[in-house]
Parts: structure tokens; sequence; C-alpha cells
């Protein structure tokens, strides 16, 4: 399915809509910008997690292999005081999923992981990031935006990702001409009380070269 089909400068920009995960390989396909695994995540650990105070939600910056990442979340999880329990498992489950999901599709032996607790504006102006490829996916507040825009204007039409549904986003890396246009932003939530929780993965060839 595709949620997006613009036309800038005579070429077709599609973000497509897959119901499970191997449909994120259509990221390869040549009109393809992004890629949005249309999921939920289960109500109870929407629930867990929207309670969960803001300075107990996991902080990180880390550099890994794919197969560190549960140990590393599991590890990230204790330091932010997170009591063991279902939910809690659930979270680090489901980012060892994702990083292997991503580091199959944009092959690279290390991630940078990131989990981001915003509580603010950060990074409103929309924009295409400097690596191949980002997979983002929020697990509590307003999803990411993302719009197609050519000639540096503002998207015309603003779409939101659905909280717990990752996206898979080309960035200016990507071996792609044209440029396809396709902008996304963090939401713009000053002033309205909300914390959003968000993890991003990107591939690192060099580690020592990333840091």
């Amino acid at each position: 399915m595709t949620v997006v089909r613009e036309i800038v400068k005579d070429t077709a920009i599609e973000v497509d809509a897959v119901d499970a995960p191997a449909g994120l390989s259509a990221i390869h396909n040549p009109d393809c910008a992004a890629v949005i695994w249309r999921r939920q995540m289960l109500p109870g650990f929407q629930s867990w997690i929207d309670a969960l105070p803001p300075e107990q939600l996991p902080q990180a910056r880390v550099i890994l292999r794919p197969e560190d990442v549960r140990d590393a979340v599991f590890q990230i999880c204790e330091a932010a005081g997170i009591a063991n329990c279902a939910e809690r498992e659930q979270l680090v489950d489901d980012t060892a999923v994702l990083a292997d999901i991503f580091a199959d599709l944009v092959p690279a032996p290390y991630l940078r992981l990131r989990f981001d607790v915003v509580t603010t504006n950060a990074c409103t102006r929309f924009h295409i990031d400097a690596v191949t490829a980002r997979l983002v996916c929020t697990y509590r507040g307003t999803g990411t935006q993302y719009g197609v825009a050519a000639d540096g204007a503002e998207p015309r039409r603003v779409f939101t990702v659905p909280t717990g549904a990752p996206i898979l986003l080309r960035g200016t890396l990507w071996p792609e001409r044209p440029k396809s246009g396709l902008l996304h932003r963090s939401p713009p939530i000053e002033g309205t009380g909300e914390t959003r929780l968000v993890l991003v993965l990107d591939p690192v060839l060099d580690p020592d070269e990333a840091q």
C-alpha cells in the first residue's frame, strides 16, 4: 500500500505502508523514499510506557554491533531504573528486532542506537538526514512527520507516522539520482506538556570515525 505518491520534477515519490516487517525491503524500490511498518504496540505496553515518569525513560547514544543491541538495551533500561516487567522485556525485544531488520536491509557492521526523550521542540525543521538510511520508531508521543517538497520549499502536505510504527527513510548518502525530495521532522510539541520517546537507528561503517 502506498500512502503518499507525489510528482517532483517528473519523478514519482512514494512512501509505502506495509503490514509485515518483510515489506520494509520496499526501500530498495526505485521510487520508494520511505517505508512505514503499519503496526500498533499492544495496549498494555502503550499504557505502561505512557505512564512512566519522563526521567525514567531510557536515554542513550551508543555504537555497537547489531547482535549486541539486546544486551545493551537491557543495561540502558537498568540504568534508567525501569522495573523489570513484561513490558520492559517487550521494549528490549522490540528494539533488538528492529535493529536486526535494519542491519539486514542496510548492511553495516555497526549501528548507532539512540533513545531520545523529547519534551520540547527538537529538529522541527524539515530535512533529510546525512546518512544512507535511518530507522525511526516513536514509542511514546507524536510520531515523526514527513512530506514532499521541491526547491527548498516546505512540504505542501504534512503526514504523521503513527505511534509505535517504525519508518525507514532514505538519507542523503543513499545512491539515488535524482534525490527524492522527501523531508521529515520531529513534530512541534513545545507548550503541550507532551513527552516523546524516540528510537533512532543509523548504519555505521567505522565506529572510530563515527565517534
